[in-house]
């Protein structure tokens, strides 16, 4: 599976092209989808460009992307940066008008169980976020719900694609005995190195202006479509390793 996240905490600042509004953010859904994205996550924004838990914003970026691309699964952040609260971000998902089909929970984050307890107690899916170099691989296998998610985030953050491939097969490992689908992917330097390595062991992947704003040969991308396009061509030309 190929999941194409939208556009992440970033602001316009880094990116002129990244999508904010929903309208935005409907017209780069359907043009990923087209261009091979199966799943789509994205951050709502508030007025001011900043990512937002609230329930008028979520209402609006999910059925505004929802109508774009009818039948594909849309989910969004839970991030802490959005709200410090692990509380508050819990109270804003119980609150929530229009359910995504899938929302992220970062386990290396305070309060990452209540999160996800509230978004089981709606009947979203979760993708469990799993940060390299963090504790969160042990704190999700230890919790009672782990076989509940949709599927784990194997989410490397290490810098340089050396350093970022010896992390990722580390987070591989101590991921090994979960029982549902693992999403491996890096950031910026990074992004596609580590997408690379999905495409060899058959994980679900993603790629979009959340995570790179270049293209593969480095040149900047025009868009999510584009980043799509560069991905499905990696991900159909990429020997599978035997496991």
């Amino acid at each position: 599976m190929l999941q194409v996240c939208l556009n992440g905490a970033r602001s316009r600042a880094e990116c002129s092209r990244l999508p904010v509004t929903p309208d935005e953010l409907a017209v780069a859904a359907r043009e990923a989808v087209g261009a091979g994205a199966e799943d789509v996550h994205l951050h709502p924004k508030d007025r001011a460009g900043q990512d937002t838990l609230e329930a008028t914003a979520v209402a609006a970026a999910v059925s505004a992307v929802r109508a774009a691309v009818p039948g594909i699964p849309v989910g969004v952040t839970t991030g802490a940066w959005a709200t410090a609260d692990p509380y508050v971000r819990a109270a804003h998902v119980r609150s929530w008008t229009v359910l995504p089909d899938h929302a992220s929970v970062n386990w290396h984050e305070d309060g990452a169980a209540d999160v996800a307890a509230a978004l089981l107690d709606r009947g979203i899916g979760i993708e469990a976020g799993i940060y390299s170099g963090t504790p969160a691989a042990r704190r999700f296998l230890d919790w009672p719900g782990s076989r509940r998610v949709l599927r784990v985030l194997a989410e490397i953050t290490e810098a340089t694609p050396r350093d970022a491939l010896h992390a990722a097969t580390g987070l591989l490992n101590e991921l090994k005995s979960v029982a549902v689908p693992i999403l491996l992917h890096g950031e910026d330097a990074t992004a596609w190195p580590v997408l690379r390595l999905a495409a060899s062991r058959h994980l679900d992947a993603r790629i979009g202006l959340e995570d790179v704003l270049h293209l593969p040969d480095g040149t900047p991308a025009s868009g999510n479509a584009a980043l799509t396009r560069a991905a499905r061509q990696i991900i159909q030309h990429t020997p599978q390793r035997t496991p």
